[in-house]
């Protein structure tokens, strides 16, 4: 509780009011009064298992590189009632043009790549589905219209998820099997629902740089996380809105040096390197240059297994169960081979 509130607390104590019944908090549910046993809870609940970072990638590559796509548009208006042309054209935008223009890069440099689409997206843009998917694209869920998971019960939550699935499905012609919760924003159920509708990967959590198991209560789940992050991201240095103090600081071609610096480390530690962009952001003109010279590196150094976040899933899960039921762990020539 934010010192106001604390001195606000005990004003109204001290004048006989209860701060509990007039919506305040009890001591007991401060973080600070919870027992061993309730922190250990909410911080089990979800975490890092072991790691799935292989000992070899496909054809012997040194690292692996997935890129991916968040198609927002305009459903993160949509989610927040903001209904208004303004803010809706910025969303029209990465549908329209940017989406074209990343999809005539990622086919110059041959870079597949995955789509994590909201389901109101696909419905407003089913082209853009279609025109991916022939590109060799994966397609994976994103949502219905970008919402807040936490705030919602599970059967909402549920409902959702499956209404998702089943646009996803119909429009891209098969059925997804990733999935990134909008926002990143996982909710106390996320992990159950993911495992009811049988996914194979979540790409939303950040407990490591390497690919790793889902841990539910510390019991493996079999859920492959490819892990994001925000230093990852291009949305925390370029985003802009004009009714908040959130404005775009960081000049577009540092994002270069940046990233440059984690694909190399990835490199150095034959790794994975992933990166989370959204078309509204960073397909501008000025914008798309730092994609294109990133891509332009990447392209000209021997040794990257460039792939779709379910193309990295399906290898380590096939490398796990191969390994598991072998008892050694395959290479990449191997699996290849298989």
């Amino acid at each position: 509780m934010p010192l106001r509130s604390r001195v606000a607390v005990r004003n109204v104590r001290a004048i006989g009011i209860d701060p509990v019944a007039q919506g305040g908090v009890a001591r007991e549910d401060e973080p600070w009064a919870w027992d061993e046993s309730r922190w250990r809870r909410y911080v089990e609940r979800v975490r890092a298992g072991r790691s799935l970072k292989p000992q070899a990638w496909p054809g012997g590559a040194e690292v692996a590189v997935a890129i991916s796509f968040d198609s927002d548009h305009e459903t993160i208006p949509l989610r927040n009632r903001e209904t208004h042309p303004g803010k809706l054209s910025q969303g029209e935008y990465g549908a329209r043009v940017a989406v074209p223009r990343i999809l005539r890069l990622l086919d110059h440099h041959r870079v597949p790549a995955s789509f994590f689409v909201p389901a109101v997206s696909a419905l407003l843009h089913p082209g853009e589905i279609g025109t991916c998917v022939a590109a060799g694209h994966e397609i994976a869920l994103h949502g219905w219209i970008h919402e807040w998971n936490a705030t919602l019960d599970p059967d909402t939550e549920r409902d959702l998820l499956m209404r998702s699935i089943d646009v996803i499905e119909r429009l891209s012609g098969s059925r997804p099997v990733g999935i990134r919760t909008p926002s990143w924003d996982f909710s106390d159920h996320t992990l159950n629902l993911i495992r009811e509708v049988h996914l194979t990967y979540d790409s939303s959590l950040m407990a490591d740089d390497e690919p790793y198991e889902l841990l539910a209560d510390g019991a493996p789940t079999g859920i492959l996380e490819i892990p994001v992050e925000w230093i990852r991201d291009d949305a925390p240095y370029l985003t802009m809105d004009r009714h908040t103090g959130t404005r775009p600081y960081t000049p577009p071609r540092e994002l270069l040096r940046i990233w440059l610096d984690e694909f190399e480390q990835a490199y150095r530690e034959r790794g994975l390197f992933q990166l989370t962009l959204h078309p509204h952001v960073i397909g501008h003109r000025s914008r798309i240059i730092v994609l294109e010279q990133l891509l332009e590196h990447i392209a000209s150094i021997s040794g990257v297994f460039f792939a779709r976040h379910d193309q990295v899933a399906a290898y380590l899960v096939g490398l796990d169960s191969e390994a598991t039921t072998r008892g050694s762990e395959m290479t990449g020539s191997e699996i290849a081979a298989s």
